[in-house]
């Protein structure tokens, strides 16, 4: 998955430690797709009682615009339905436009905007939101 980031630019960044800190806490969810028996992409989530949010999600660079991070919002959008997941919130940084357009074709819409909230460089990030239904 770092190897993923490392081509991920527009990704949210995360140390080894904060990763391993996600991964233990309470509702954590990570799915990853494999091409060639490689880890090409990833998605995390989290679960707090009726409602999850997308922590990160990438695709390797050459498996983008084949239905890949589609298949992986899907996943793991299912999966917290399952779980009894009402809304879906995540955050995308300001500049990247193909995300927030990628978003909002799966069902997401813009509720809101947190300047600075992405560092290195900062950055304001477009608040978005999915309801599920049952």
């Amino acid at each position: 998955m770092a190897s993923i980031l490392e081509e991920s630019s527009e990704a949210a960044r995360w140390s080894g430690e904060s990763f391993e800190k996600l991964q233990v806490s309470e509702g954590f969810l990570a799915l990853v797709s494999e091409m060639a028996g490689n880890v090409s992409g990833f998605v995390c989530g989290r679960q707090m009682a009726d409602e999850g949010e997308i922590l990160n999600l990438a695709v390797r660079r050459q498996n983008r615009n084949k239905g890949e991070g589609r298949a992986l919002l899907s996943a793991v959008l299912g999966k917290l339905q399952r779980g009894g997941v009402r809304r879906v919130y995540l955050e995308v940084r300001e500049s990247n436009t193909t995300a927030i357009a990628f978003y909002q074709k799966q069902g997401f819409s813009i509720m809101g905007r947190r300047p600075g909230y992405y560092r290195e460089p900062e950055e304001a990030a477009v608040l978005m939101e999915r309801r599920l239904t049952g």
